[in-house]
C-alpha cells in the first residue's frame, strides 16, 4: 500500500472513533499535526550495492564440523542426560530463568497515566544507581550463567547519557552467549540513537504507544511528542529494509473509556508493517490509580477485533512467551495480547529483573527485593564503581582465580560466589505464580517506572 493512502486510511478511522469533542476543536498549545506510521520514502540503493546494516545471525553449527571438534561434540551428545542449565537461576519449579531486563534509570521524559502519578515518584541519589561499569559486571555474571537475553528498560532508558557505551559493551558478551540485547523505550528520543545502538548488536524494540491520536497522546502521557515517536517507528521500519533484523514491538496498554476504541486503528498497523501489536491489559502499580472498572480483558478485546476480523487465527506461542499471538490472513503483521490481570503466564515465565538502584527483583508483581549492590561495592568501602576501580576490581580477581586454580578462569571469584549465592536463594523462594486480581490491587510494589516494566 502506498504511504499517502496508508496515512488517509488510519487519518479515516481514526475520525471515526474520535469523541465528538476532539473532532471540532483544537487545543491551542498542539497543533495539528499529520499521522505518519509509514516509512518515508527514500531512495533505494543500487542491487549490487551491500546494505549498510545488516541483521544479527545467532551462530548455529555448521554441518561441516572442524575434525579436531567432533570428539568433543560426539561426547555432549551421547551424554546420558542434558547438561543442567544453572541451579543459581532455577527456582523450585524448575523454572529456568534465562531473560533478564536491567533498569538502567529512574528517570523518565514521559509521565503515562498508568505508570505513575501526575507529579512523578521520588528519584533516588545518583549515587544509589548502579554505575555502568556495574551494570555490565552483573550482566556478565548472569550471562555466564545461562542468560541469553538482556533487556534494558527505565524508567526511560534513552535518556540515560551513556547507554549507548553501555549497549556496546554489553553486546560484546555475544561471545559468551548472550543471543538477544533489546530495550524497551516510549520512543521520544530513539530515532537519535538508533543507528549506533544497531551497531552495538540491537537486536528488538518494545515501543509503548497507547494511541495513535497525536491529541489523546498528550491526554495519556502528560507530555507533548507523538510526531517524535512516529519517527522512531518510520527509522526502525525503515532500517528493517536494510537489513537491520530488528523485531518491533508496540506495546499499548488499553484502559476502558481512554482508549479502547483504537484497538482496531492499531491492528491496521501490521496490515503492510512487519510488526507486533500487543494490546496489554491495565495494571495495578503504586500512583497509577487502578480500577477493575479502567481494566479491558484480553477477552473483551479479542472479541472487539473479531468482529471486524472473524478469520483471526491464533497463532502458536514460543514456551516462554507473555503474549498470546494472533494473525489475521494476508496482514504481514500481528497481534498478541498480555494477559497479566485475567491470565497469568507464571508457570513459563523465565524473567529475573534487576532494578536501577541495584535490587534483584524474581516477580513484576511481587515485593521482595534483595540488593546485588551492596554486594558489588563491598570492595569498594560502599561507594559507587566507576571503571578505573572496576578494572582493578577485576585483575585482583583474575589474579586470585589464576592462584586458586593455576589456569586463567576457572575459577570463580569470592565477589561472584556470593553475588551468586544471593541471586540462588532468592530464584528459589519465587512463588509458583503472583497474586489475583484482589490482592494486587492491595499489594504494596514500586511504581512501574522504578521497576523497569
Amino acid at each position: 500500500m502506498a504511504e499517502a493512502s496508508f496515512k488517509q486510511m488510519i487519518a479515516t478511522l481514526l475520525r471515526q472513533t474520535r469523541p465528538q469533542s476532539f473532532r471540532h476543536s483544537k487545543p491551542p498549545r498542539y497543533p495539528q499535526r499529520q499521522l505518519s506510521t509509514a516509512t518515508n520514502p527514500q531512495p533505494q540503493p543500487p542491487a549490487a550495492e551491500t546494505a549498510r546494516w545488516q541483521a544479527h545471525p545467532i551462530r548455529t553449527q555448521s554441518a561441516q564440523t572442524p575434525q579436531n571438534e567432533r570428539p568433543r561434540l560426539e561426547s555432549l551428545r551421547n551424554e546420558a542426560e542434558p547438561r543442567p542449565f544453572s541451579s543459581f537461576l532455577t527456582d523450585n519449579y524448575s523454572r529456568q530463568h534465562n531473560y533478564l531486563r536491567i533498569s538502567i534509570t529512574e528517570r523518565c521524559n514521559l509521565r503515562c497515566l498508568y505508570c505513575m502519578p501526575e507529579e512523578g515518584v521520588p528519584l533516588s541519589p545518583s549515587a544509589h544507581l548502579l554505575t555502568t561499569p556495574e551494570i555490565v559486571y552483573l550482566s556478565e555474571l548472569f550471562v555466564n550463567q545461562g542468560v541469553d537475553k538482556i533487556r534494558l528498560t527505565g524508567g526511560e532508558p534513552t535518556v540515560r547519557k551513556d547507554i549507548v557505551d553501555l549497549m556496546h559493551q554489553i553486546g560484546k558478551l555475544r561471545s559468551n552467549g548472550l543471543k538477544e540485547l533489546c530495550i524497551t523505550t516510549n520512543g521520544i528520543s530513539l530515532h537519535r540513537k538508533l543507528d549506533s545502538m544497531v551497531e552495538s548488536g540491537l537486536t528488538g524494540v518494545n515501543l509503548s504507544l497507547d494511541t495513535l491520536d497525536p491529541y489523546q497522546f498528550t491526554i495519556m502521557t502528560r507530555r507533548n511528542g507523538h510526531d517524535a515517536v512516529m519517527k522512531s517507528i518510520n527509522r526502525i521500519l525503515e532500517m528493517n529494509k536494510l537489513g537491520a533484523g530488528i523485531k518491533l514491538k508496540i506495546n499499548c496498554v488499553v484502559m476502558r473509556g481512554l482508549n479502547e476504541r483504537e484497538i482496531l486503528p492499531f491492528v491496521e498497523l501490521g496490515r503492510d508493517q512487519d510488526l507486533e501489536v500487543r494490546f496489554i491489559e491495565y495494571m495495578p502499580f503504586d500512583g497509577n490509580k487502578w480500577s477493575e472498572k479502567k481494566m479491558l480483558s484480553f477477552r473483551e478485546m479479542l472479541a472487539l477485533i473479531r468482529q471486524r476480523y472473524p478469520d483471526v487465527q491464533k497463532v502458536r506461542d514460543h514456551k516462554n512467551d507473555t503474549s498470546k499471538t494472533y494473525k489475521i490472513p494476508g496482514f504481514a503483521g500481528r497481534i498478541g495480547f498480555i494477559t497479566s490481570m485475567t491470565h497469568n503466564f507464571c508457570g513459563t515465565c523465565n524473567r529475573l529483573r534487576i532494578t536501577s538502584d541495584g535490587n534483584l527483583k524474581v516477580c513484576l508483581f511481587g515485593n521482595s527485593e534483595v540488593s546485588l549492590r551492596d554486594i558489588l561495592r563491598e570492595s569498594n568501602d560502599g561507594k559507587p564503581i566507576d571503571a578505573e576501580a572496576m578494572e582493578a576490581i577485576r585483575q585482583l580477581e583474575m589474579d586470585r582465580r589464576q592462584q586458586l586454580s593455576g589456569t586463567k578462569g576457572l575459577a570463580i571469584s569470592e565477589k561472584e560466589a556470593r553475588l551468586l549465592d544471593v541471586i540462588g536463594m532468592a530464584v528459589k523462594r519465587k512463588k509458583e505464580k503472583h497474586a489475583g486480581i484482589g490482592e494486587l490491587e492491595n499489594m504494596k510494589n514500586r511504581p512501574m517506572i522504578l521497576i523497569g516494566g
